[in-house]
């Protein structure tokens, strides 16, 4: 008997479930508002969403740069056309457009994540749903993170993993006019904020026109702190990050305290 694939671990039924129960949620609100049709599901691993999207009534092409991928989603979703495509390459602009573009779970495997959110936008006619996980920090930027060698990861096994405030960025430069954050992300621990750990995750949409949905709050496009060729700049930004950092450590009693001098000084 051969070993499950990467995609058939608990962890995926676990973050699929979490992630599929927002999207269905979305779908129900949207679909019928938008004219939402037809879809295409990017980097479509075991074609998961891409039935997910077909449950929902869509007509769905699911595109994966890895051939194995395509040929086991293929025998779990006969109904459903498969493409080997890259979202790096400018080819896949040639599957002309779609209602619904959607791409979880790739962006931050990517060399190019700019370049593949510009074919992302190329392909989207009405709406672009993305998710992934982020890099640290509030500024946006990315970090070239070497990945493990596992059908899950990137092609070559190094990505840039862009902040969210990155990936916000990205698709305002991209072009899309609307960018948006889930008003609720997926009930998963990756999605939470905890004492104990961060949030590594994030679930982004973008549109060509202003959306009205309970499940969207709209963003404005992330600003940079700093000119990072400018060296009195950014000193000045360390030395803001550095008090943040000191008030932030300080026990609640003393942060009153210097809140009340600034006021005071004021």
């Amino acid at each position: 008997m051969s070993a499950p694939r990467i995609f058939d671990i608990k962890i995926y039924d676990e973050l699929n479930a979490a992630r599929g129960s927002v999207v269905t949620g979305l779908l129900s609100a949207v679909k019928n508002q938008l004219g939402l049709r037809t879809a295409i599901d990017v980097a479509c691993g075991a074609g998961y969403f891409s039935a997910l999207l077909k449950s929902a009534g869509l007509d769905v092409t699911g595109v994966d740069a890895r051939q194995n991928n395509i040929e086991d989603c293929q025998r779990r979703e006969p109904d459903i056309r498969f493409q080997r495509f890259d979202a790096e390459d400018v080819a896949i602009r040639n599957l002309g457009k779609f209602d619904l573009v959607f791409c979880f779970g790739l962006l931050y495997h990517l060399e190019n994540p700019l370049l593949a959110i510009r074919h992302l936008h190329a392909l989207t006619g009405t709406l672009l749903l993305v998710e992934g996980v982020i890099f640290p920090g509030d500024q946006p930027i990315m970090g070239l993170v070497d990945e493990v060698r596992s059908d899950d990861q990137g092609l070559n096994y190094f990505a840039f993993y862009p902040t969210e405030s990155c990936l916000q960025k990205m698709l305002f430069k991209a072009g899309f006019a609307n960018v948006y954050k889930f008003a609720v992300m997926p009930d998963h621990p990756t999605y939470r904020t905890s004492k104990r750990s961060p949030r590594v995750r994030t679930m982004l949409a973008a549109s060509h026109k202003p959306l009205t949905t309970r499940f969207l709050e709209p963003l404005q496009e992330p600003g940079t702190y700093f000119a990072p060729w400018d060296a009195d700049s950014v000193a000045a930004a360390h030395d803001s990050l550095g008090k943040l950092r000191r008030f932030t450590a300080k026990p609640f009693p003393e942060k009153i305290k210097s809140i009340k001098r600034l006021i005071i000084n004021r």
